[in-house]
């Protein structure tokens, strides 16, 4: 419905006529409510005037024209006009409607013997002008029953001249009935019109309400559930879904807690939040196969009962652990982070005298053994102090101090080295199925910051792989793009399952891990290294062959920045130790 149609049309002031499309559907119902009352009164004064005919001592056919010719009028007006207002002037559409009715109503009038009054149907023409059109014309209308009926009286009082005041009395009681109705109507429609409108604000101020507050609940960081007593879900927002792992496409309806084993815990709090009618506040845990177990805080709370026949419904919030614990730590480690950058220096000055220490007990030492131990404390402390380096990336803005280490590295040759290191380190590590290609691959890292990065990946590959052989594979990817220049692609890949949607979300957002035990540092640092060096991380999910069957897997791939042409010509055979 159009509130501005309807004002205008309901109000008595002045605008424009609309077409058909511009009505509202209250004005529409009731143009053709009053169209179908003149088609029927038509037809019942046409039997009306049959009737007359057989009864009738002289029988006239001219009432009988009459009426047909007004039932014609008004049936071709109903089935083949469209709604439309009467507008402020005598116009057309007032001319097929109430012009024919006080035409057709006037000419019975004054054909009339004493056995029929046809006055009272003045009344049908004046109604339908104070609910179809303006005040104006509802007022044009009753006064031109008023002359009418008064015109009438005059003429009758020239064939009676002894019932003058009986006749004009009747048409001023008549005309003034006109203009009663009139008023009453208009009033009536005003009234009607004000309520409709109160009610249409109240519908569009309470659907935007409604869109406002499933615009809220649809964006909640929160889970949202609404349940009844027979543990059926009749509303659950995305947060929700994805806490439950629920499938987009399913529909609430056909979802009840007791057909999901890893609901357990949320069912019996909703139980008992229905029995003892007040509200729950549990840590419980979601399990489902292939996602594991995630651990929510549900508070559960019961909505007022509209009648005492209906039982009102449980609104469950949930809350993830995880992402609350991993806010907690990120406010514990930014607050650690303050006071890094101090540390940092406290930490490089006792390096720096143990380095330079170490250096100088060198010099001195003539038994191999003493030398091997003297290199193994260069080694480590140097390791350490790039360590620290690497770690201060996540309390200070990255650097480019470091690039001054990146080297043309051969990947053929350098991640073969890498791998036979980090199978050597530590017992119970699986073989890796290594696929590089024939041809070297020229990349522009530092050899440290590669080795770190792939040793986290495959460390966290190690902790969800199967038994299965080839269950850590790596993959090199060269491929040459427009302008001759190659893009080379290194590929971790384990058959592990899938990760949980919310880790996957912030899987490379600092201090967030699913696990408890783990700083969340590790694929963060893995980031801002390829980041320093122009390199891209990723992760997806893709399947490899293993044991002649395809899986589908774990797989964190790195996009290298190549060495430009001229830099591979000078590039050396052998990456640096």
């Amino acid at each position: 419905m159009k509130l501005p149609a309807l004002a205008s049309l309901w109000s008595g002031k002045k605008s424009p006529e609309t077409d058909f499309n511009d009505h509202p559907d209250e004005f529409d119902r009731l143009w053709r409510s009053f169209m179908t009352a003149r088609a029927t009164l038509g037809g019942v004064l046409v039997l009306l005037q049959v009737s007359l005919l057989g009864l009738a001592a002289t029988p006239s056919l001219t009432p009988l024209v009459i009426c047909a010719a007004y039932l014609i009028a008004t049936l071709a007006e109903r089935v083949m006009s469209a709604p439309k207002q009467s507008g402020l002037r005598f116009n057309g559409t007032w001319l097929r409607t109430l012009g024919v009715d006080l035409l057709a109503f006037t000419a019975l009038q004054a054909m009339q013997d004493s056995s029929i009054n046809y006055t009272p149907l003045f009344a049908l023409p004046v109604l339908m002008a104070s609910v179809l059109g303006s005040q104006l014309m509802a007022l044009a209308s009753a006064a031109s029953v008023t002359l009418l009926l008064f015109a009438h009286a005059g003429w009758l009082s020239l064939q009676a001249p002894w019932n003058t005041s009986a006749l004009f009395s009747q048409a001023a009681l008549t005309g003034a009935g006109c203009f009663a109705i009139s008023f009453i109507a208009r009033q009536m429609v005003s009234r009607l019109a004000s309520i409709e409108l109160k009610a249409q604000r109240s519908q569009l101020a309470a659907a935007v309400q409604r869109q406002v507050n499933e615009l809220i609940i649809e964006t909640l960081g929160d889970g949202v559930l609404v349940v009844d007593a027979q543990h059926l879900i009749r509303s659950a927002n995305p947060a929700a879904q994805k806490q439950l792992c629920i499938p987009p496409g399913t529909q609430n309806r056909s979802l009840i807690l007791t057909n999901v084993p890893g609901w357990q815990g949320l069912r019996h709090l909703i139980d008992e939040t229905f029995r003892t009618q007040t509200t729950q506040h549990l840590e419980i845990s979601i399990q489902h196969e292939g996602h594991g177990t995630r651990l929510v805080m549900a508070h559960t709370q019961l909505t007022k009962q509209l009648n005492p026949d209906a039982q009102g419904m449980c609104v469950v919030f949930l809350q993830d652990q995880r992402e609350l614990q991993a806010r907690l730590r990120v406010e514990k480690f930014a607050s650690m982070g303050r006071m890094s950058a101090a540390v940092a220096h406290e930490i490089r000055n006792p390096l720096a005298a143990i380095v330079q220490a170490n250096a100088l007990l060198a010099e001195d030492l003539s038994d191999p053994g003493q030398q091997q131990l003297s290199r193994l404390v260069q080694q480590n402390a140097q390791r350490l102090e790039k360590t620290v380096h690497d770690i201060l990336h996540v309390v200070q803005s990255p650097n480019t101090d470091h690039l001054v280490q990146a080297q043309p590295l051969d990947l053929t040759l350098t991640l073969p080295r890498i791998c036979r290191d980090w199978q050597s380190h530590g017992g119970n590590k699986p073989n890796i199925a290594l696929r590089l290609p024939n041809t070297q691959a020229w990349v522009w890292f530092d050899p440290e910051h590669l080795r770190r990065i792939l040793i986290n990946l495959l460390d966290n590959a190690q902790r969800y792989i199967s038994t299965r052989p080839d269950a850590i594979q790596i993959n090199l990817d060269k491929s040459w793009e427009t302008g001759a220049s190659a893009r080379i692609c290194l590929r971790v890949w384990s058959d592990g399952a899938p990760l949980d949607p919310s880790v996957e979300q912030h899987l490379f957002e600092p201090f967030f891990s699913s696990e408890s035990r783990s700083s969340g540092l590790g694929l963060y640092i893995c980031r801002e290294l390829c980041d320093s060096h122009g390199a891209e991380i990723n992760y997806q999910r893709s399947t490899r062959a293993m044991g002649g069957q395809m899986f589908t897997g774990n797989e964190f791939f790195v996009v290298f920045k190549t060495l430009p042409p001229h830099d591979l010509q000078s590039a050396p055979t052998k990456p640096n130790e």
